[in-house]
Order: C-alpha cells, then structure tokens, then sequence
C-alpha cells in the first residue's frame, strides 16, 4: 500500500500497532513515547523510521511490514499512496464502519459528558459504494519542467501528486477533469505559476448532478483576464454532459481556494440535485454534500429521529441552501432556516420556490442572536436541527440554545470530537438519545453523525 521511504538519519525501529488515531494512522510506542506511523494497521507488528521529534509524540514512517493484519487489504493500482483522502484504503471496508463507531467511543469516552456510559452509539450506516462516490473533483493544475500536472496536493505540502485515477472520485467527473486539462494543453492556456505568482488557471472543480448527470465546470484564475479563457471554455461547453462553465478570480495572497468573485461564461447558472424527493440548485460555490446517494440516508436518518409533527415550528440553524428544512417541511407546520451567508439564504429562498414549499422561510444572521429573538416574539421553537462545521458549536449557542430550551434537537456533527466537547455542556439539560453514525466518506477517517438530544424533564 505504501511507498516506503527510508529517513537515513534514523535507524530502524520495530512497533507492535494498538490502535488508529483519529486521522487513520497507526499508532504504537517507542520508550514510553506514542508514535503515529500513517499506513500501519492495528494488530501489525512494523519497522518504522522516526522522521519528528516532538515533546509528547513521534512521527514515523513505515519502512516495511514483520506481521500483516488480516483486515489489511490492497490498496489502489496506480494511485500515489501519499495522496490525501486515501487514508484507510488499506483497511477492510467492515473495519472501517468499526472505527468510525470507535471514534465516537473514544470522543466520550475522553470528554467524559453526562452518563456518557449509558448512550445509545449504533453501528455505523455503511454507503452503498465505497468507491467512485465523490460528485464534485476540485484539482489543481500547474506547469513545470515542461509539462502540465493535474491532482492533489500531497498533505502539508507544495507537491502537486498527478491523478490520472482517483478511485473515490465519480468516473464521469475525473473524465472531465482530464479532457479539460488536454484542452489547456492544446490551446496553450496560461496556467498560474505559484512560484512566480503569475496569472492563469490555478484550480479546476467539476461537479456532477448526481439526479440529471449534468455537469458543472468552474476555472478558478489567478487574475480576471487570462488569453483564450472564453475559448477554452467554449470547447469545454463541448464535452459529454458539461452545461455550464464558470470562471471564479482569485489571487494569490488569499489562502482559501475559491476567490469572492464568481462570473458564468457559458450555459446555465445552476444544475439540479435531488435528494429524497426534494430538487436543490446548486451554483458553483454553493455547499453540498459530495456523496448525493448517502445524503439521502443522513438527511432521512436525521429527519427520523426529529420525530415531527404537523404542529410544530423547526428552526434549521446552519441553514445552507435549505437542504434539511425543506425536505422537513411536510411534516411540519412551519419551517425557519438561519443562515449567516447572504448566498445560501438566495439559494434557500429559490430552493423553496422550485419545491412549491410555502411554510418555510429564511432569515439572514447568527443563530445566537437570532433564536432568543424569535423567542420573544412568540415564535414556538418546538423542534431544532444543527449541522455546524467541523468547530462545532459556539460556547454562545450552547448557551443560548439551554436558554431557549427546544424540546427536542438534532445535532449532525462532522466532528467526533468538537460534538463530544459540545456534549459535555448540552448534557446539563438534555439527554442523548441515541447517536447513529453514517459513513459519507469511505476510504477516509471523515466522520459523520446524527445526535438526537431531549430536553430532561427534570430542568
């Protein structure tokens, strides 16, 4: 599975493997030391080289394997083992519904929230493709030495890892990917240099409706005028399934890797995704989930543990483009989404006008400052959802929400550990009901979960 490089300053160690840290790697010990080594598996007897120091843990790299793990399975042909978003790719796909439950196991379990001992962690959902599941590929293109590269950077670092396959990605998008990168190569398009900080194409993301099979391709530049762009985006316009082609500016100062400007130069202005019933438009910088089939079953595993009734008001906190709150909004009576990017509060609001949903609304602003509001004006807020970023949620909106008190809320959490830490406090009104993970990302220790919170009668 690995490329085995030897640090020569090190000498050989071997390492029995206990267990996977959070991000997939191995770990062991060295002299009372824990040692990470990516790669390894647990149960595997290794030689490894120390390749950092650090005062409480050491870094190492897998130099060759004494005793193979039976859940040890072949990784990728033809992929460069360094590539992020591969982590697990060596571990049996059963094993890794087991860590992904582990994981939450250990969060508690280090967190310590309230009766912690006694909560409901099920198995984790598995997705009904490990591979080729991943409707959106955003990679990177630079020139050097002669030649065009496309792919991934190797993790914590500047090297760009060519991709002629990547196996997590949808056939159709890397297809795409590739003919646009003989494109640019044939019209000799600019590429962007990082080191030279010259204009030109720096990123390509393609994203593929997983409902229609229309594509979308967005060219994000270093600069606004780059030489022959509208032609190369005219003959992209020209591939299978491609309905739209955009171009996001960007400059090399911002550290993010899309840029705040985003202009269309050919076709439609959306494509359309489906999921349980429900059409969404997605603009090219609009979030959504890139596995379309397993959303289906976070987003109706979230729905069922809301446990709605037509009498009800649901806040959809973290709104996004509308996703949760419209596909809830049969089965309540009102639906109010807050959102702190004016974008997604558009999308949402168009969202509800293509799904003819009429008792949904959505409000630009901070959820903690927004639900004590809706509060006091008499708005009933019977029933919450939260689906945070991988921070969790802020020590202001625990606050809030134990001051709000919804009977019963939902957490969708990427983060095994932030929705432990946040437990800790939201236990001190509420009782965990039962936490379901569901894999989203195979191949990858990306972690998902849906908590169900009820408020402790008691309080």
């Amino acid at each position: 599975m690995t490329k085995f490089i030897k640090n020569k300053q090190e000498k050989d160690i071997i390492i029995t493997i206990k267990r996977l840290g959070i991000n997939g790697e191995g770990i062991g010990y060295y002299k009372k030391k824990i040692i990470f080594i990516p790669g390894a598996l647990p149960g595997e007897v290794v030689v490894a080289k120390i390749i950092d120091r650090h005062p409480h843990y050491l870094e190492g790299e897998l130099v060759r394997i004494k005793e193979k793990s039976p859940d040890r399975v072949a990784f990728p042909k033809g992929v460069d083992p360094a590539v992020g978003g591969l982590e697990l790719a060596h571990l049996s796909y059963p094993k890794q519904l087991e860590f992904k439950q582990h994981l939450i196991l250990e969060s508690l379990r280090k967190y310590h929230p309230r009766d912690y001992i006694k909560y409901k962690v099920k198995k984790t959902i598995s997705a009904p493709n490990a591979w080729h599941y991943r409707n959106k590929a955003q990679y990177q293109i630079e020139f050097n030495k002669g030649k065009s590269k496309l792919g991934l950077y190797a993790p914590n670092s500047r090297r760009l890892i060519d991709l002629p396959e990547m196996p997590t990605q949808t056939k159709e998008t890397q297809k795409t990917e590739r003919e646009i990168k003989k494109l640019i190569d044939k019209l000799h398009i600019r590429i962007a240099d990082f080191r030279r900080h010259n204009d030109g194409i720096k990123t390509i993301v393609v994203r593929q409706s997983h409902a229609s099979g229309e594509i979308q391709v967005t060219l994000i530049t270093i600069g606004k005028k780059i030489r022959d762009l509208k032609l190369l985006a005219s003959q992209i316009m020209k591939l299978p399934n491609v309905v739209s082609v955009f171009q996001n500016e960007t400059q090399w100062q911002n550290p993010q890797v899309w840029g705040n400007k985003t202009i269309k130069l050919f076709g439609k202005s959306h494509i359309i995704e489906e999921i349980l019933g429900k059409k969404f438009k997605l603009s090219p910088r609009a979030f959504f989930q890139l596995n379309p089939e397993q959303t289906s079953t976070l987003y109706s595993e979230a729905l069922k543990y809301l446990d709605l009734t037509p009498d009800q008001t649901l806040i959809d906190a973290y709104a996004g483009v509308g996703t949760l709150g419209i596909l809830a909004s049969d089965q309540v009576r009102q639906v109010i989404g807050i959102e702190s990017i004016p974008e997604a509060v558009i999308d949402a609001q168009e969202n509800c006008h293509l799904n003819h949903v009429r008792n949904a609304e959505y409000i630009q602003g901070n959820v903690e400052k927004l639900l004590p509001e809706l509060k006091n004006q008499g708005v009933p807020i019977d029933a919450l959802i939260v689906d945070p970023p991988r921070t969790g949620l802020s020590k202001k909106l625990i606050k809030t929400l134990l001051e709000v008190k919804p009977e019963t809320f939902v957490y969708v959490s990427c983060n095994p550990a932030t929705l432990a830490k946040d437990l800790v406090l939201l236990s001190e009104a509420y009782d965990v009901r039962v936490i379901q993970p569901v894999d989203m990302m195979p191949q990858t220790p990306r972690w998902e979960g849906i908590t169900k919170l009820v408020l402790r009668k008691n309080k």
